[in-house]
């Protein structure tokens, strides 16, 4: 179309068409189908392996993870039409995996059986994940209370410092029976005020202040107070010996600031203070010196005569399970003591699914990290752009972190792994990452403008 006036010709564009993506809620339903399947093959091939026959509750297993499947989609084919359709699957999936290897395991401790209380979790994990989908209409509306969360965070980063100490560590708060963890939620706490606070200075990072070598720094008035939370938040950890949470709140920052700046510096300066900081609590903290001379020694306590310890009880699993592993139900990942329901769950998959089913768990996880990604490169604003490689980012650094210590590549770090640990924390506040990726992605494809969005 030609517009002239005053002597000129101007040409006007079309509108641009609307280009309605598919929804996909049906890929969403088969595969949710396909997930609660899986799991209720697992926990039948549980019972026949030890049992001989079928569980009893079997029926009832099934029922119960496929009625919150169901629910998690309905809210989201209510309320995000056009989100992605395998973040939901997928910790579907990882959750019933789960289920399967805790009752596998609560089978060789009948006093302290873990999988009913993981179930009652799994439903208030999957309820928070309805509730974020169906209350959230606007991820950006998080922006607003970005101070409110960082110190919601730091006020539950701090609250285990008033109860006893667990295993080494004040992490927990214990009333009672009842038990939770601070340092999970306030995670998605901090992903929140970081993406709120770069992507509100993203360009004051990456071009204010002055250069040092190869370098561009931001000033300080603009870098000082998400350092300053930053180090309170990783002080507060480790004084309460929580070295894991306190790597992975690290790890968060400096792939945010990347992100935020995309300044490759940050990544190189993150690893140099990450090894420094390292070494340091290494050698000056005793708990943490332990673990890390476990790790260079896993075999030493044999030597000595007193036994394997955990780390060691791991690799012989991991060893034992080989290419197809032993079969569910048929190994013995139970002799690496307390933690074989929570830190070393993944032992026990590895040693009953061998080395085939280990690959597929962690292929499972890299497609939830990927869709996150893939997510955050197709939402307009950066905010949602930040919070979804944060959030991520999370997933992948706290598997990485999990599986490189429970197969001896790093010295542990207590953490729990997203979705398949006992732990009723860190299961609720994956699903509110599931929810959130979900949230942005429906966004992303929502406001489809011609780029590429699978």
């Amino acid at each position: 179309m030609m517009r002239a006036g005053a002597g000129t010709v101007t040409a006007v564009r079309p509108p641009a068409p609307v280009v309605r993506l598919p929804r996909r809620r049906g890929v969403e339903l088969a595969l949710i189908v396909v997930a609660v399947l899986l799991s209720v093959c697992g926990y039948c091939a549980v019972g026949l392996a030890r049992q001989g026959a079928v569980p009893p509750g079997a029926a009832g297993y099934g029922a119960g993870l496929g009625v919150l499947a169901l629910l998690a989609h309905l809210a989201v084919r209510w309320r995000a039409p056009y989100a992605d359709p395998l973040p939901l699957p997928i910790g579907v999936l990882l959750n019933g995996i789960g289920l399967v290897l805790i009752y596998r395991l609560d089978l060789e401790t009948p006093g302290d059986r873990a999988a009913p209380a993981q179930l009652v979790w799994s439903t208030l994990g999957v309820g928070l994940f309805i509730v974020v989908v169906a209350a959230l209409r606007d991820h950006r509306v998080l922006q607003r209370y970005a101070y409110v969360c960082v110190a919601a965070a730091l006020v539950l980063l701090t609250l285990p410092v008033l109860f006893p100490a667990v295993n080494g560590a004040r992490i927990w708060i214990r009333l009672g029976g009842f038990s939770i963890q601070p340092g999970e939620f306030a995670k998605v706490l901090l992903a929140v005020f970081f993406a709120a606070y770069l992507a509100a200075n993203r360009t004051a990072l990456a071009y204010a202040g002055r250069r040092i070598w190869y370098m561009q720094l931001p000033t300080g008035r603009v870098l000082g107070p998400i350092v300053a939370i930053w180090l309170l938040s990783v002080g507060v950890l480790v004084l309460e010996r929580d070295l894991g949470t306190s790597l992975l709140f690290f790890g968060l920052f400096v792939v945010m600031l990347y992100v935020a700046t995309g300044r490759t510096g940050w990544i190189a300066v993150g690893l140099l203070l990450a090894a420094f900081g390292a070494v340091a609590v290494g050698w000056l903290e005793p708990h943490v010196h332990g673990r890390v001379e476990v790790w260079r020694q896993p075999l030493a306590s044999i030597e000595a005569g007193e036994g394997p310890n955990q780390l060691a009880q791991s690799l012989f699993s991991f060893s034992a399970g080989g290419m197809l592993g032993t079969g569910l139900g048929r190994g013995h990942s139970i002799l690496i003591g307390f933690a074989a329901k929570s830190d070393f769950i993944l032992a026990t998959a590895g040693e009953e699914l061998g080395l085939a089913g280990l690959s597929a768990l962690f292929v499972l996880y890299a497609l939830l990290v990927e869709r996150g990604y893939r997510a955050g490169l197709a939402v307009r604003d950066p905010f949602g752009r930040l919070l979804t490689v944060g959030l991520a980012s999370i997933v992948a650094l706290q598997v990485f972190v999990i599986a490189g210590g429970v197969t001896g590549l790093i010295p542990l770090t207590g953490m729990a792994m997203p979705f398949l640990a006992q732990g009723g924390s860190s299961l609720v506040t994956n699903w509110t990452i599931v929810a959130l990726l979900i949230r942005v992605s429906h966004s992303a494809r929502r406001n489809y403008d011609g780029r590429t969005v699978a």
